[in-house]
């Protein structure tokens, strides 16, 4: 039975070992173990008993804006709705943390994203501090392919 809850610092090593792909490949941004403890309350997991099968990130950027990151579903455990589930999860939270307006997402996968009622944006309409904080960081900026997109938090 899967279940979703908030990492803790004992759960790095795997959250590591199932992203590691994904970052070898580009898709998605290399965080140190350092850094990913530093914002372990950012991370939702999901887990089939102590099995670690996937995971996200709700960053606080502001008040009003929040952005879901490195979201991550093991090989193996794909298509069985775990992304979506973690996803919702996120949106959720969101929502009890009072985020003002949006959650943003930057993605290679849009049509995902668009399933669960996300709009397609213009990157410039992104904030700088997501630019100098995590793009800059990015082996593909300044000219990255992802796609960005915002989920309105219309009613919170």
């Amino acid at each position: 039975m899967i279940t979703l809850h908030k990492a803790t610092l004992d759960d790095i090593p795997a959250m590591q070992e199932i992203v590691a792909e994904q970052v070898a490949k580009g898709v998605i941004l290399a965080r140190s173990s350092d850094e990913v403890a530093t914002n372990i309350r950012s991370y939702i997991l999901a887990k089939d008993g102590e099995t670690l099968l996937g995971y996200c990130a709700l960053h606080l950027h502001t008040a009003r804006l929040a952005e879901i990151r490195s979201l991550i579903v093991k090989e193996g455990f794909r298509g069985q709705n775990i992304g979506r589930m973690l996803v919702l999860e996120a949106i959720d939270e969101a929502k009890r943390l009072r985020v003002g307006e949006e959650v943003l997402v930057l993605t290679y996968s849009p049509l995902f994203f668009a399933k669960l009622g996300f709009k397609e944006i213009e990157k410039e309409s992104i904030p700088e501090q997501k630019i100098w904080a995590d793009c800059i960081k990015c082996p593909h900026f300044p000219v990255c392919n992802e796609v960005s997109l915002v989920y309105e938090l219309a009613g919170k």
